[in-house]
C-alpha cells in the first residue's frame, strides 16, 4: 500500500467521509508536507481502494447541496489499516530524495555553481520551515497525533538545513 492509500484509509478509517471532507482534512492537518496527495488524486485513490475492497461508498443526500458519495471502511479495509499502520511505524524507509542525486554529480559542475544551488536549497528549506511552523502554531490545539507530525516535519527540516550549512561550509573550505 502506497503512503497516500494509507493515508486516504486512514482518514475513512476515522469516520466515514466524502472525498471534500476528506480534503479539507488534508489541508487542516498539513498532510501533503508528509505525503503526496493531490486534490484531483484522491477520487483516484477513492476508486482505487474501493476496487480493492478496503472501502465502501454510498451515496448520500445532504441538508444543503448534491448528494454526495460517503466512504466507509469495510472489515478488509480495517485489517489492511491495521497492517499498513504498523508497519509505518515499526519499519523505517529509505527516503531518495533529489539531493541525493544532486550530490552523487557534484563533481560535474564548477564549485562556485554547485554552492550557489546549495545555499538556494538552504533557503528554500528556510522558507519550508517557516510555512510549516506557521501552519502548526494557526492550527493549535491540535489532537497529540496531529501535533506530533507538525513537530516530526518541523525537526527533520530542522535537521536537514543543519546538514546542508555544514556541507555549504565544507565545500566552501575545499575551494578557498
Amino acid at each position: 500500500m502506497t503512503n497516500a492509500e494509507l493515508a486516504i484509509l486512514s482518514l475513512v478509517a476515522e469516520q466515514p467521509r466524502h472525498g471534500y471532507e476528506i480534503e479539507q482534512v488534508i489541508e487542516e492537518r498539513g498532510m501533503r508536507e508528509w505525503t503526496e496527495i493531490g486534490f484531483s488524486s484522491i477520487y483516484y485513490l477513492l476508486k482505487k481502494l474501493e476496487r480493492e475492497g478496503l472501502i465502501e461508498g454510498q451515496l448520500e443526500t445532504a441538508e444543503r447541496g448534491p448528494a454526495r458519495k460517503v466512504y466507509r471502511i469495510t472489515p478488509a479495509g480495517m485489517e489492511a489499516w491495521r497492517a499498513g499502520l504498523l508497519e509505518a511505524l515499526s519499519v523505517p524507509r529509505r527516503c531518495y530524495q533529489p539531493l541525493q542525486l544532486g550530490l552523487a554529480n557534484l563533481p560535474g559542475v564548477p564549485p562556485a555553481e554547485a554552492l550557489a544551488a546549495l545555499r538556494q536549497y538552504r533557503d528554500a528549506l528556510a522558507d519550508r520551515l517557516a510555512h510549516v511552523q506557521a501552519r502548526w502554531e494557526n492550527r493549535q490545539p491540535l489532537p497529540y497525533f496531529v501535533d506530533a507530525m507538525f513537530d516530526y516535519s518541523v525537526t527533520m527540516i530542522r535537521a536537514e538545513m543543519e546538514w546542508v550549512t555544514r556541507f555549504i561550509s565544507r565545500l566552501e573550505d575545499q575551494t578557498d
